[in-house]
């Protein structure tokens, strides 16, 4: 529901932004600062990926954790999309997401909702139920005539 909501809210407070900004200062100041942060917000997100990569690569090579780059990773990509769509609000987001310290609180915020389980030690599961088993072969005297070949 919140996706919908995000749909519909997101064009709205683009296109009012617009007709306030292009009011304020006219249409080719307004289209120019459109264009001029999407140059930006491009090389910004050019800069910080490679950096990311880096340091995603140095954790596949040590003995770090890389689920913290490649989440840093996937929102400075994010943010490339956003700075990419045409807007002041999406551009305010993507410039947000492009600051390393709101990428690191998103990271806490989203690392406290996963769980992640040790795959090392299967842990065992209520829903099954243990036993053995031995294959009875049949004697080809079924009365019930349902198991015939």
């Amino acid at each position: 529901m919140w996706l919908l909501i995000a749909f519909i809210a997101v064009p709205l407070i683009e296109i009012a932004l617009f007709i306030q900004v292009g009011g304020m200062i006219g249409v080719w100041p307004t289209l120019a600062i459109v264009v001029l942060t999407a140059l930006i917000g491009t090389a910004l997100l050019r800069r910080q990926g490679f950096q990311e990569m880096n340091r995603f690569r140095a954790a596949l090579a040590g003995t770090g954790d890389p689920s913290e780059p490649l989440l840093h990773g996937a929102m400075i990509l994010f943010a490339g999309a956003l700075l990419l769509t045409p807007g002041f609000f999406t551009d305010g987001l993507g410039f947000a997401l492009l600051l390393p310290p709101v990428r690191a609180w998103l990271f806490t915020q989203i690392r406290r909702r996963i769980v992640v389980h040790d795959m090392s030690r299967p842990q065992p599961r209520p829903d099954i139920i243990e036993g053995e088993y031995e294959a009875i072969e049949p004697d080809g005297n079924d009365p019930s005539g349902w198991t015939r070949h």
